[in-house]
């Protein structure tokens, strides 16, 4: 299963410079928030790929008014072909608005999701908009990665994280693609495609 996974800008290569089938290659497309209803209705029209998203922090108006033929996975484990893909959405509360939550709120969220993991066997991807602590993070609130989204990674094992939120351009020596143990670790700013296979198992970068 071939993955394009978005977050936080417009890719200019997909969207200002797209051609009919640019994105025809693709089983799923995976957006990890601050990305534009116009955008994700266009990935939905111009691909052949479901459309996941969960809600950057600035996606509050998504609630009332969600983009059109995406699915949002805030707080569920959605199942692809056989992939488990669980989502939170969100990051650290720097001002108020609906996505945003402290790390208590969020270790909240992640202990209501332990009977949703269990009775999926498990997860193979781990989607969210803010990073983990200490992973791809920064010391300031409104960019610090969760402390418990380590603890997921550590006891699901995930074959993938995939986050937003931590844009290319706020420093030097950012990663897209890096590992915590098992679990390689993807920064969607912009794009990032990736591969698994149907049933979870991992598939060539």
């Amino acid at each position: 299963m071939k993955i394009l996974a978005v977050a936080d800008v417009e890719s200019k290569y997909l969207y200002d410079y797209y051609v009919p089938g640019k994105l025809s290659g693709y089983d799923l497309i995976i957006a990890c928030g601050d990305l534009s209803r116009n955008y994700l209705e266009f990935l939905v029209d111009a691909s052949n790929a479901t459309v996941l998203y969960v809600r950057g922090n600035h996606d509050d108006s998504f609630e009332e008014d969600p983009p059109e033929g995406c699915v949002c996975i805030e707080d569920r484990v959605y199942v692809h072909k056989g992939v488990r893909i669980m989502g939170l959405g969100g990051c650290h509360k720097y001002r108020e608005g609906r996505n945003m939550f402290t790390e208590k709120q969020m270790e909240k969220r992640v202990r209501r999701m332990r009977w949703k993991i269990f009775k999926s066997g498990g997860i193979d991807i781990f989607v969210t908009h803010a990073p983990a602590r200490n992973l791809n993070d920064f010391d300031s609130l409104s960019h610090r990665g969760f402390e418990c989204f380590n603890e997921v990674i550590r006891r699901y094992r995930p074959k993938f994280f995939v986050h937003g939120h931590i844009h290319k351009n706020y420093g030097h020596n950012i990663p897209q693609r890096t590992t915590l143990g098992d679990t390689e670790v993807i920064n969607a700013y912009d794009y990032c495609a990736f591969e698994i296979a149907d049933g979870g198992k991992r598939g060539k970068g």
